[in-house]
């Protein structure tokens, strides 16, 4: 069986490419540099459709002309050219749109949808904490049901999306109280923007994703309503783990472009650089490490793309969620591997941020972070096999 797009995938691959040449690619290193996070750029890719690819018509989106793996295309494309604004169109519609679109209200649908969906709003998805990352269940941010609002107060870190100017709301994880078992009940709120109590903190000083938004958030006797509760109450947890597997996938997505615009750059500049009276391509210690990197790139690529057809397929959730790990294990180490490869070929060039590879593989570290850790995806793929692992 092979995975290979379809003719309307390949057009809409190049229409998302075109645009980011054109308005991403020149400015993403100047981005980079100033930790700048372009709004208007963010709702252009709304303008072409992009936060829309999973959402119904009804809310704007492509409705049966678009599918996960349309929106893993143009994750890929954005990615190949900046990081930054491939994990802003990731998170913006793996964490901020599909968690409503899943669990929301119709009352919440028609609140939040049409805005985000459109690209002039984003939303975050509030899980991580100081003391709380791979392990969700140590979540201790609270929610408490106070006469018909509820109450919250906790910290969440990591956050993407959560502080930007058109940031309309973010989704926060918090024990609404205990179960039966003595083992926490953990909800999903919405907590809109400028909410009294709410506050994104001072944006992060990051090893890459520069212009990506990116905040700590605080919750201090935070009210909102009871109806701001996202699907079932002691389902938040469940809700969350079925966002990541998505979320993964999509990360995988972003690393394919990652390894795509290492390859593109090594191979063009192993075939100009001379050494030795002759270019460095033709030298096996540089040719090999590059075939490497093909091979990395087309396995990654393969990986990604039959996860996301399992997802449209409607394919059982424990097949996809274990092609969802793979695929994210492998492309995503790939990423790393690769930028390592392409900055070995640049040399000492790779060493200078004036070559984009220098940013890559600042950017790439991440990604093995993101959406649960490489430990976290080995962890599932080994329970996925039968095997007891804590």
């Amino acid at each position: 069986m092979t995975f290979e797009l379809t003719r309307e995938h390949e057009e809409f691959r190049r229409s998302v490419r075109e645009f980011a040449e054109a308005e991403i690619a020149p400015h993403a290193a100047q981005w980079d540099r100033d930790h700048h996070f372009p709004v208007d750029v963010v709702q252009k890719m709304g303008r072409l459709g992009l936060f829309g690819l999973t959402a119904p018509e009804e809310y704007g989106g492509a409705g049966d002309d678009g599918d996960f793996t349309s929106l893993c295309v143009a994750i890929e494309e954005l990615g190949r050219v900046d990081q930054s604004m491939g994990i802003t169109l990731q998170a913006g519609v793996g964490l901020g749109i599909n968690p409503i679109l899943t669990y929301g209200t119709t009352e919440q649908k028609d609140r939040w949808l049409p805005a985000l969906v459109a690209g002039d709003a984003l939303a975050g998805f509030g899980l991580t904490e100081p003391g709380a990352g791979s392990d969700a269940g140590a979540t201790a941010t609270r929610a408490d049901l106070v006469g018909d609002e509820w109450v919250v107060n906790g910290a969440k870190q990591f956050i993407t999306n959560s502080g930007s100017d058109i940031t309309s709301l973010v989704t926060v994880t918090a024990r609404t109280g205990t179960r039966d078992d003595g083992r926490p009940e953990i909800s999903a709120i919405t907590v809109p923007s400028g909410t009294p109590g709410f506050v994104a903190e001072k944006a992060y000083d990051k090893l890459g994703w520069h212009a990506s938004d990116t905040h700590p958030l605080s919750f201090d006797d935070c009210h909102v309503p009871a109806d701001a509760l996202l699907g079932e109450r002691g389902r938040g947890y469940a809700q969350f783990l079925a966002t990541l597997d998505d979320g993964r996938v999509a990360i995988s997505a972003l690393s394919v472009g990652c390894l795509q615009a290492c390859l593109d750059m090594v191979v063009q500049y192993a075939g100009e650089r001379q050494t030795f009276g002759g270019p460095i391509g033709r030298k096996q210690g540089v040719a090999f490490q590059i075939a490497d990197l093909e091979v990395m790139l087309q396995a990654s690529r393969l990986l990604t793309y039959k996860a996301a057809a399992l997802k449209d397929a409607g394919a059982p959730y424990r097949q996809f969620k274990q092609a969802a790990a793979v695929a994210k294990v492998y492309s995503t180490e790939s990423a790393v591997t690769g930028t390592r490869i392409a900055t070995q070929v640049f040399g000492g060039y790779g060493f200078m941020e004036e070559y984009p590879v220098a940013r890559f593989y600042r950017d790439a570290k991440v990604l093995e972070i993101g959406e649960g850790t490489s430990e976290v995806q080995r962890m599932l793929i080994a329970r996925g096999l039968g095997l007891p692992v804590e």
